[in-house]
């Protein structure tokens, strides 16, 4: 097979990592390991074991795509997160709802209550009702300094139409305190100021571990041997740099189920479906329409917070391998002993009772010493798999748009916790290789190109205007890898800049395309 045409997709969650080998549209091998709590380590362990069952060399693979769930577990889980402030400049108008307001008191005893509102902002129609004041600009920057936050988000009124204004700020702190990183709120959301803000605040908070995750998987590829280049999936199910994912985290905080979702549509042939992925912690339930994820229509909360950002249509439920269960009292979860599985579960010679377990004594699994659960009353066993099908039948039910009966993918490592039938479900597919459907999805996900910039459509025209825009998200796309053949234009906004009297337009592009695998010139590698 020719060199480098090779790729693999894995998957980092909270209990497993997950790894697939594929060459075109064929699934060469699979490997499932436990997240390690450095994550590098077990990224190498997973893809060191994938590529020695298959015999596929290091230098064969050309590309790398990788899936995490470690930045949304690490805010829902509210660990290593750093002290954040919100810097927004709306007075003297926009402070009718305070920054902050309406989130998590645990939350907020991690982050800290930094809030700062200084003059500053813009009409809806782009136009300035009030200045920025370098002067409170310095004194916030100086309480800042003084309170040794880790990290800062900036926020203003309408910031899509007037990203200029949080440029200036960000460009002040960034001088003033070069060590923290900054976000800025028009990069990571839409309109909506709290909302908006909320993303922003998110991400700030994620900044620094973003840059420590993204480090260890940078420094697993190349402890591997792997002359690849190396993308990180989103929420969308595209596919963004290293870079991009380091400073912008909160775009990968849905691509665990997206690429679930994705993988499941592609492991099953199905386009049309309802997709259960029972993980290690959680369950994850959403829908599959033509192929794609399908998006919610509402604000969608992340760890609690209210945020508008682009998200799939997913539920999540406290039900996976490593829930814990109680016999006795007869209840499941939330607690789950996640990435410690293996030294804790019962058929593993650990001390603590789990769904796991509950699978192994029920006869659906073979996994471990099945004689550890030998003494597991079969009554209360059962009755504990059925309390586990009543959770993922609750969840499908409310994820579900119409009481028609509807197909159902059944993916993940835990998949083995649900029965064969659900009320509601006209039938369950478990595919070949449902165990490692995320990183299926992240293997299998498109490129995309983004352009975000004012033209001057006075002097080239709206038309000249949209097209530059268009042809620039295009080469932006396949400048990230995307065959030129294959990029679409899966999104347009324009925004008059009607507070400038030069008729100037933003314009807002998305493009997106495959990965491009053409064969290279190199010569032909063999196993």
């Amino acid at each position: 097979m020719p060199t480098r045409t090779f790729r693999l997709g894995i998957d980092v969650g909270g209990t497993n990592t997950d790894a697939v080998l594929m060459h075109g549209r064929d699934i060469l091998g699979t490997n499932k390991s436990f997240t390690t709590s450095d994550v590098t380590s077990g990224v190498i362990e997973s893809v060191e074991r994938l590529l020695g069952d298959t015999g596929i060399p290091a230098r064969a693979v050309g590309h790398v795509m990788i899936g995490t769930t470690q930045f949304i577990n690490a805010f829902v889980q509210r660990r290593d997160l750093v002290q954040t402030a919100i810097v927004r400049a709306s007075l003297p108008r926009g402070d009718g709802v305070p920054p902050l307001t309406a989130w998590p008191e645990d939350l907020l005893a991690v982050i800290g209550h930094h809030a700062f509102e200084i003059h500053g902002g813009a009409n809806y129609d782009g136009s300035t009702y009030a200045d920025l004041d370098e002067r409170e600009l310095a004194e916030v920057a100086e309480t800042l300094h003084q309170r040794e936050i880790g990290a800062i988000a900036v926020s203003t009124t309408y910031a899509p139409l007037r990203p200029d204004i949080e440029e200036r700020m960000a460009g002040f702190f960034r001088a003033a305190l070069p060590s923290v990183p900054v976000t800025l709120s028009n990069a990571v959301g839409g309109l909506g100021l709290i909302d908006r803000e909320n993303a922003a605040v998110i991400n700030a908070s994620l900044a620094p571990l973003a840059r420590r995750v993204v480090k260890g998987l940078e420094d697993a590829i190349s402890a591997l041997g792997l002359d690849a280049t190396l993308y990180i999936s989103q929420n969308d199910g595209t596919l963004i740099s290293t870079e991009e994912a380091a400073r912008h985290p909160v775009f990968t905080c849905a691509a665990g189920p997206t690429n679930s979702i994705r993988g499941a549509a592609f492991l099953s042939g199905l386009d049309d479906a309802v997709v259960i992925d029972v993980g290690g912690t959680t369950t994850d339930v959403g829908s599959v329409t033509q192929g794609f994820p399908k998006e919610t229509a509402l604000p969608n909360f992340i760890g609690g917070v209210r945020t508008n950002m682009r998200m799939p249509d997913v539920l999540s439920v406290p039900l996976g391998g490593g829930t814990l269960v109680d016999l006795e009292q007869m209840s499941l979860g939330p607690a789950s002993v996640g990435h410690r599985l293996k030294q804790e579960a019962l058929v593993f010679g650990g001390q603590t009772l789990t769904a796991t377990d509950v699978a192994v004594a029920a006869g659906v699994a073979d996994i471990g010493d099945v004689a550890s659960v030998s003494y597991l009353p079969s009554e209360a066993v059962a009755k504990a798999m059925a309390s586990m099908a009543s959770i993922a039948e609750d969840a499908v039910d409310r994820i579900k748009t119409s009481a028609v009966p509807v197909p159902a993918i059944l993916v993940g490592g835990g998949h083995i916790l649900l029965p064969d039938q659900l009320p509601g479900i006209d039938r369950i597919v478990r595919p070949h290789h449902a165990e490692v459907a995320n990183a299926v999805g992240a293997a299998i996900a498109t490129v995309s190109g983004r352009v975000d910039k004012l033209y001057d459509t006075a002097m080239i025209g709206r038309d000249g205007a949209v097209e530059a825009a268009r042809q620039e998200a295009i080469a932006t796309a396949v400048a990230a890898g995307a065959h030129p053949e294959s990029v679409e234009i899966i999104e347009l906004i324009e925004l008059p800049m009607t507070h400038i009297r030069a008729g100037t337009t933003q314009i807002k592009v998305r493009a997106v395309g495959e990965l491009d695998l053409a064969v290279d010139s190199s010569p032909a590698i063999t196993a």
